[in-house]
């Protein structure tokens, strides 16, 4: 009888040795699994950084473009009142009118400075402003 308990305890053990076995094994690749799924988490963590990097840039540009443009603007918004201002001043001289005119049929600057008596940087703001929008870029 004691030998048949024995025999028994020794097949208990032998069981329980079986199943730390497996734990231990089981245990060994969880902790495989986690150390990859860290990795994998730090490349993400990684590029996520990068893009929020890249984000910051790109808003930063596109704040200064914003910035520019309203810059822009306010230089700009004078202009078609100036150029009221030049056409009223002396109705004399050749209207702007029909110089926008002439450079709407193709006038060139020199075309300008040559029929309508404006000086070089006038025939160019007349040109500038009055080019269809097809030759504008």
């Amino acid at each position: 009888m004691i030998e048949a308990a024995i025999g028994a305890l020794v097949m208990l053990c032998v069981g329980l040795g079986g199943a730390c076995f497996w734990l231990m094994q089981g245990q060994q690749k969880l902790q495989k699994s986690i150390r990859e799924q860290a990795e994998r988490d730090a490349l993400h963590d990684q590029r996520i950084r990068e893009i929020i990097k890249r984000l910051d840039t790109y808003l930063a540009g596109s704040v200064r473009m914003g910035e520019e443009l309203h810059d822009l603007r306010k230089t700009l918004a004078p202009i078609p009142d100036k150029l009221t201002q030049i056409e009223q001043r002396d109705p004399a001289n050749f209207s702007f009118t029909q110089a926008a005119r002439l450079v709407g049929m193709g006038a060139s600057i020199d075309d300008l400075t040559q029929s309508c008596g404006l000086t070089q940087a006038e025939a160019e703001l007349v040109s500038k402003l009055h080019k269809g929008p097809k030759s504008r870029k």
